[in-house]
C-alpha cells in the first residue's frame, strides 16, 4: 500500500498513537506492576507494527518484543522499535514519567526519520521537527545515567567533572532530559539493544547534539548483533570533555 505519510510522520504517528494506547491502559486498565508493563509493551509493539505493515510493508522490522531475524541484515530500510522503554517505570505506581516510545527508521545503518514519545510529560520529540536548544546551563554539571544499572565509569567521570548524577529510567527519557537542557550529558556503559538508543540518538543528532560511542565513532544500526555497547549524548564541549577524560578511567 502507498502512504502519503512521509518517514518523519510515520514514525511520529507511531511513537504518539502508541503512547496514547500507553496511558490509556496505565489510566483504565487496572493492571499494576509487572503485568501492567507486559500488557503495555505488547499492546504499543502491535500498534506500532500494524501502522508500520500498513505504510511500510517492503522495510523491515528490529524491535524489542520480536526476535531480531537476520533478514533485517538485507535491507536498507530497517525500521528499529522499542514500543515500551522504561517497562519497570511504567509499571511502577505514582504515575512515573520516564518512560518512553522509540521509532526509528535506519538506512543503511543510519538513523533517519526518528521519533520519541514521553507521553507522561505530554513531549513527542522528532527528527524532522527540530527545535532551538536551550540556553548552555551556567551551573554545576549534570550527567543522566540510568535508574536502576548506572555504570560504574559514571561516577569516576562526576568527580572529574565536579558534576551531578541524575538517575532516570528509559533511555529516551535521558536522552531527551539533555535535549530539555535538564541535564548536560548521558553516560551509559555496560551494553544496551539497538532499540534503547536508536531513537534517541536519531532525536538527538537531529537537533545538534553529539552522540557517539565512548571512542568518538558513530552509532551504527542494524548490526547483526544488535547491541549499543557504550554511547554518549551532549552538546560537543561535554562530549569532548567526557572522551578526555574516559581512557583514564
Amino acid at each position: 500500500m502507498s502512504s502519503h505519510l512521509d518517514d518523519g510522520e510515520l514514525a511520529a504517528l507511531a511513537a504518539d498513537q502508541a503512547g496514547q494506547l500507553l496511558l490509556a491502559l496505565r489510566t483504565d486498565s487496572g493492571l499494576r506492576g509487572e503485568v501492567l508493563g507486559r500488557a503495555g509493551d505488547a499492546q504499543a509493539n502491535a500498534s506500532i507494527v500494524a501502522l508500520l505493515t500498513q505504510h511500510r510493508p517492503d522495510d523491515a522490522l528490529l524491535s524489542e518484543e520480536q526476535p531480531p531475524g537476520v533478514a533485517r541484515l538485507q535491507h536498507s530500510r530497517v525500521w528499529i522499535v522499542d514500543p515500551l522503554d522504561g517497562t519497570r517505570e511504567y509499571g511502577e505506581p505514582g504515575a512515573r514519567t520516564d518512560w518512553a516510545v522509540h521509532v526509528a527508521l535506519c538506512v543503511d545503518g543510519v538513523p533517519t526519520a526518528c521519533a520519541v514519545a514521553l507521553p507522561g510529560l505530554k513531549q513527542l520529540w522528532r527528527s524532522d521537527r527540530v527545535q532551538a536548544l536551550p540556553a548552555a546551563y551556567a551551573g554545576r554539571p549534570r550527567i543522566v545515567v540510568s535508574r536502576t544499572r548506572p555504570p560504574p565509569v559514571a561516577d569516576t567521570l562526576a568527580q572529574r567533572l565536579d558534576a551531578q548524577l541524575l538517575r532516570i529510567g528509559s533511555a529516551g527519557a535521558k536522552a531527551m532530559a539533555v535535549l530539555r537542557g535538564d541535564a548536560e550529558l548521558y553516560v551509559h556503559a555496560g551494553g544496551m539493544n539497538e532499540w534503547d538508543s536508536c531513537a534517541p540518538v536519531g532525536v538527538a543528532l537531529a537537533h545538534g547534539l553529539v552522540a557517539c560511542r565512548f571512542d568518538g565513532s558513530p552509532c551504527r544500526y542494524n548490526q547483526p548483533d544488535p547491541k549499543t555497547p557504550d554511547l554518549l549524548i551532549g552538546r560537543a564541549h561535554w562530549v569532548e570533555q567526557a572522551r578526555a577524560l574516559l581512557p583514564s578511567i
